[in-house]
Order: structure tokens, then C-alpha cells, then sequence
């Protein structure tokens, strides 16, 4: 396996070193990660997981082959110039910023093997989707080596970046909408008289088991919904009520925004 550093200790970072650990990719004790600042997120990371902790980009660089910048955006103006004068031509650059291009980075970095990953929150429980896409200039072993790391963490799938913006609406940004789903349900039962710790664990397994459904018999979404709802039935009658307040094209038109505003981050 590649040597690899991360940049950047935050709860993605978090994610999928403890992803890795647990699929035995790779020992605690082989994963360095960089932070600019001896604080308490880099810390709590060396106690949670045992990996190896520096405040000196330099070591990073030297140390790993692979290097996961995992920062938020706006910290990308500050952090490529000072990682470009450390870089080989043997290093391969993994990214997971949501609005940072591949064209951006090759800019500030120059010719270098950068692969643009967009994963999700769900990686924290080892049921991530990230997409994984490489420039021109990684190769296939070095795009199936990401695509390995990531499957650590959930599942991933090999895209164009041309696409990544329909990745951030759908999937990046998705959990957050799927959570305001799973409360809505809730609530509603407790206004049914529900108690709410009760209505959570309903609806939460209720959404994970639709999920899985969809995943495993490979069936339309719409088939599945056909065989829950009888004629005269309960189910008919709430799919209605969706339909008649609203909710497909709210949800169509909350990944469009996700979309767009990737598309003017970018």
C-alpha cells in the first residue's frame, strides 16, 4: 500500500482514517496527518485512533505518497502555495473540498497526479457515497488505489468531474435533507401520540430499510413505492397527500440549489 498523510484533522478526515483502520488497509500507526496547529481536533484524533500527528507540512509531504487534503475550501488559497514547492511528480493529490476545481488545483500545483473526491457524512458510520474523479495526469492504479480507500468508508463510484455537481446535490449534500425527512416523520408521529425517542428509532429504520430495498433488488423506486401502496389503502393516501404538497419537486429543486451553488463555489 501507498504511504499516505492527511491535511487536515476535521470529522471527514476523521471518517475515513477510522475506515481504513477498521478494513485493515491500513495500522493506526502508518497514517500521519498533518494539522497547522498542535490543537485539540489533531489531539482527540491521535487518542481516538492512534495515528501519528505533526504540525509540520513538510513531514507530511515527505512521509506520504498519497495526501488527502482534507481542509474546508476557503483554506485551499493559503494551504496550495505552500504545498506546491514540497510536491513530487510521484505524489498523487486527493481532494474532497466541495467548489475547488481540478483545473484550481493544477494551477496552483502545477503538473500533478489530483483526484477529486466528493464524499459524504454517512462515512462517519461506514456507509459513505463518494464520488472519485482523476485528472489526465493519475493513472489507473492510482485511481483504483483512491477508489479502494474510499469503498473503506461506504461505496464509491469512478466519475467525470463534469458531474460533480449533480454529486454534491444528490449525494454531498443529500444527508442533511434525508435528516429534515426522518424528523418530519417523526414529529408526525408524536403527533400521533408517539413518544419522540420512540418515533426516531421508527423512522430512522423505516428510511435505512427503504434504502436497503432499493439498493438490494435493484428495483425502480417507483416499483417498490407500487408494492406498499393497496388500493383504498393507508400508504395511497399519504403518497397523495406528498404529491399534493409538494414534495418531489421540492426535493428536485433542492439538489438543483445544491448544484448551483457548487457550481458558483467552483
Amino acid at each position: 500500500m501507498k504511504k499516505i498523510a492527511f491535511i487536515g484533522a476535521g470529522n471527514m478526515a476523521k471518517a475515513i482514517i477510522k475506515g481504513l483502520i477498521k478494513s485493515e488497509l491500513y495500522a493506526a500507526n502508518e497514517i500521519l496527518v498533518y494539522n497547522h496547529r498542535y490543537e485539540p481536533t489533531l489531539q482527540q484524533l491521535e487518542a481516538e485512533t492512534g495515528i501519528q500527528g505533526t504540525t509540520t507540512l513538510s513531514e507530511a509531504t515527505a512521509y506520504g505518497e498519497v495526501l488527502i487534503l482534507a481542509v474546508k475550501p476557503f483554506v485551499f488559497a493559503h494551504l496550495l502555495p505552500q504545498l506546491q514547492p514540497l510536491l513530487t511528480r510521484n505524489h498523487v493529490i486527493v481532494s474532497i473540498a466541495a467548489g475547488v476545481t481540478i483545473d484550481q488545483m493544477t494551477t496552483a500545483l502545477g503538473s500533478q497526479k489530483i483526484i477529486r473526491v466528493m464524499p459524504n457524512t454517512p462515512a462517519l458510520v461506514g456507509e459513505g457515497m463518494s464520488s472519485i474523479s482523476p485528472n489526465d495526469m493519475s493513472t489507473e492504479e492510482d485511481t483504483q488505489f483512491v477508489l479502494r480507500l474510499f469503498e473503506s468508508v461506504g461505496k464509491a463510484a469512478v466519475v467525470p468531474e463534469s458531474m460533480i455537481d449533480a454529486v454534491i446535490g444528490v449525494s454531498g449534500s443529500s444527508p442533511a435533507y434525508t435528516y429534515m425527512f426522518i424528523e418530519a416523520l417523526a414529529d408526525g408521529a408524536v403527533a400521533e401520540g408517539m413518544p419522540r425517542e420512540m418515533a426516531y428509532a421508527f423512522a430512522s429504520q423505516a428510511v435505512l430499510g427503504a434504502a436497503k430495498m432499493v439498493l438490494e433488488t435493484k428495483e425502480h423506486p417507483g416499483v417498490l413505492k407500487d408494492q406498499v401502496t393497496s388500493p383504498g389503502g393507508t400508504t395511497i393516501q399519504a403518497v397523495k397527500s406528498l404529491e399534493e404538497n409538494g414534495l418531489r419537486a421540492a426535493v428536485i429543486q433542492a439538489v438543483h440549489t445544491a448544484a448551483e451553488k457548487n457550481r458558483d463555489m467552483s
